[in-house]
């Protein structure tokens, strides 16, 4: 009887899961199409076993039981079909089936294990019966299959215990199979296989790839945002439609693993977001239905079962609150952390753009500073021309001055309005000097770079301003562009490319470790007893991947460093970044005091940051506090102060004798 049936069950799961997956395919294919380059499905086996592995070995134990479970299935099924579907059976066959099974036993039972007491990031609902569906089919294929190596009494050929068996790997079939094209937990195996293959961004699997001319290892840091087409009939994402296809793609390959949730800062906040949910809110909304039969946790504040949506019903408010948008700080925390590489980021920001730009309903503080950007090019509407006010006794050349050109154009940013971050340049300045660097600055013919405006939405604004500023530095000669802010460093780096604007950019912190390097800056000891933490700047750490020069100056000071929990790419925000400071979305706490709360527990008296929005949120953090200094502030503290020259006698002295 096993013989007879087991063939006919493999084929019938193979059937029906081939119709759900081209369900599955035109789900996907809803989206907005772009050119099919079949090609890179060549690609998916080593973006699947090598380039992935920096993200998914962050947890080895569950690495090694994915291995071990997908591994073993995937073996397990190509053997089963090969041995009981064709009827192709040998020992040596049966024998690799039976070690396929049960290399796929032992992960399932590790899986099962971690679902008896789930932790609070993992969705559970039918993931719960995933892991037993993975026990059954383990247990069923490799009982089964015992006969072929002649182990298994004749009574597995039939009878009770056979339908037992059957109906063990009929359960694991209709849940490996079937449900991968019609909706089940395991959809997330074949929609991210795809979604590895097309993935929006290519390049952040090649971890060789290198832009020579910038002197930045490109792997793994697409940042960029896609420009919008402002001529589109529609402009931005207003239904789940609108997106392009790949991303729709991304959204069903979520694994639903929570990682994303617990790192995003605005979550934990308990502002009304959760990437994860998020994600799940895009799959209804392309497959049509209800959030209510989500199994996890949902944004802090809304019910969970109230929204619905469609492929072609607007997104906000019926599937999505906007709320829950601009209360992305856009860190990219989730994006980091996320093993199957879905852009949660980039959904949001065109998200954004259709509020923006069709609806016009930016949060009061954001659209003021859009008015103001349009107005004045900054968003504080201040007069431009008092770009250089702080400056007025420090005599920094113009570039206009220069028609030889200049090493360095110091890129100011916004800051120079601010009275806090006036402290930074100044600092920046005296560094310059005292290295003998040879730069200038543009005055009041720099604007804006951008980032509020495109962050908020306002593509149209960006790149406005996007083409202003290339306009300005195209009729300028210089080296290279030194700014002490990590957006403006971002965006003339990685997104002016796409308007024409090409450039070396490096941020101040680069550039005074590479000052430090040639020996051209020395400093003092530092003073004994004082202990710094250093804060990672979004831009700067998981946009840009510069983690090392920042300390790499610490270093150099002499200064006592102490690292805190989340560092580096897994650095908490400070809630400045994205337009959140403007959009003000209210939660149960304050980003910043969570950041604040960071540094207290390293015991340091003091934060070294590298970005002038991260000092002005931790700045605002209510004292005592440790105290907030810029890494440029620190360097120009420590300088050594040059050896005084002679100076001429007082006049009032005795003149020596002069000997007879």
């Amino acid at each position: 009887m096993l013989q007879t049936l087991l063939p006919i069950l493999i084929f019938a799961a193979l059937a029906v899961g081939a119709a759900g997956a081209v369900r599955r395919i035109r789900l996907w294919r809803q989206g907005r199409r772009t050119p099919m380059r079949w090609h890179r499905l060549v690609l998916m086996p080593k973006r699947y076993l090598n380039d992935l592995h920096h993200v998914v070995a962050r947890d080895k134990a569950i690495a090694h039981t994915h291995v071990a479970t997908a591994g073993g299935f995937v073996a397990a099924m190509a053997l089963a079909l090969v041995v009981h579907g064709f009827g192709w059976r040998n020992p040596i066959l049966g024998g690799l089936l039976l070690a396929a099974s049960l290399c796929m036993f032992i992960g399932a039972l590790a899986v099962n294990r971690r679902r008896i007491d789930p932790p609070a990031k993992l969705s559970k609902g039918p993931w719960q019966r995933l892991s037993k569906s993975l026990l059954a089919y383990s247990v069923g294929m490799f009982l089964v299959s015992l006969p072929l190596v002649g182990v298994a009494p004749t009574v597995l050929g039939g009878g009770v215990l056979a339908l037992i068996l059957l109906a063990l790997v009929a359960w694991g079939l209709a849940e490996m199979l079937i449900g991968m094209g019609w909706g089940g937990p395991m959809k997330h195996a074949f929609a991210g296989t795809f979604h590895l293959a097309f993935h929006r961004r290519p390049e952040r699997f090649d971890d060789q790839h290198r832009d020579v001319a910038h002197d930045v290892h490109r792997g793994s840091r697409s940042t960029a945002l896609f420009p919008l087409d402002l001529t589109a009939k529609t402009l931005g994402v207003e239904k789940p439609a609108d997106f392009q296809w790949e991303q729709l793609l991304g959204f069903d390959a979520c694994v639903q693993c929570g990682r994303c949730q617990n790192v995003c800062p605005a979550y934990a906040a308990g502002q009304p977001l959760n990437p994860k949910k998020l994600i799940q809110d895009m799959v209804v909304g392309m497959a049509g239905g209800s959030d209510a039969r989500y199994a996890g946790s949902g944004y802090p504040g809304i019910e969970v079962g109230k929204h619905h949506g469609g492929p072609t019903d607007a997104i906000v408010p019926q599937l999505v609150e906007a709320q829950t948008l601009w209360a992305c700080t856009t860190c990219r925390a989730c994006v980091e952390e996320c093993p199957m590489m879905i852009e949660h980021v980039d959904a949001i920001v065109d998200m954004r753009r259709f509020i923006t730009l069709e609806r016009g309903e930016t949060p009061e503080k954001g659209a003021a500073a859009i008015d103001n950007l349009i107005a004045t090019d900054n968003p504080g509407g201040l007069d431009n021309a008092s770009r250089l006010d702080w400056a007025a006794d420090l005599d920094i050349p113009r570039i206009q001055q220069r028609p030889e050109g200049v090493d360095v154009l110091l890129w100011l940013g916004d800051g120079a309005f601010d009275m806090r971050n006036q402290r930074t340049l100044r600092a920046l300045v005296k560094i310059l000097r005292a290295a003998e660097v040879d730069f200038a600055v543009l005055g009041d013919e720099e604007r804006d770079s951008g980032d509020v405006a495109r962050r908020l939405g306002d593509e149209a604004t960006f790149q406005r301003l996007a083409e202003r500023n290339i306009a300005t530095l195209s009729r300028y000669r210089f080296q290279r562009i030194v700014t002490a802010d990590p957006h403006s460093f971002h965006v003339l780096g990685r997104e002016y490319g796409a308007f024409g604007g090409d450039y070396v950019v490096k941020h101040h912190s680069t550039f005074i470790a590479e000052l430090f390097d040639a020996g051209r800056l020395s400093v003092k000891a530092a003073e004994p007893g004082e202990t710094v933490t250093y804060h990672d700047p979004c831009y700067l750490g998981r946009y840009n991947g510069e983690f090392a020069a920042p300390r790499q100056v610490l270093a150099a000071l002499g200064v006592e460093v102490a690292e805190m929990e989340r560092s580096g790419y897994r650095s908490r925000c400070c809630g400045g970044g994205g337009g959140a400071a403007l959009s003000d979305v209210p939660g149960k706490a304050r980003i910043p005091d969570m950041r604040m709360e960071d540094v207290r527990e390293t015991g340091a008296t003091t934060v070294a940051v590298a970005c002038p929005q991260c000092t002005a949120m931790l700045e605002g953090v209510v004292e005592p506090r440790p105290q907030v200094k810029d890494l440029a502030e620190l360097v120009a503290a420590a300088l050594a102060e040059p050896a005084a020259a002679p100076t001429a006698r007082n006049s009032t002295e005795a003149p020596e004798e002069v000997p007879a």
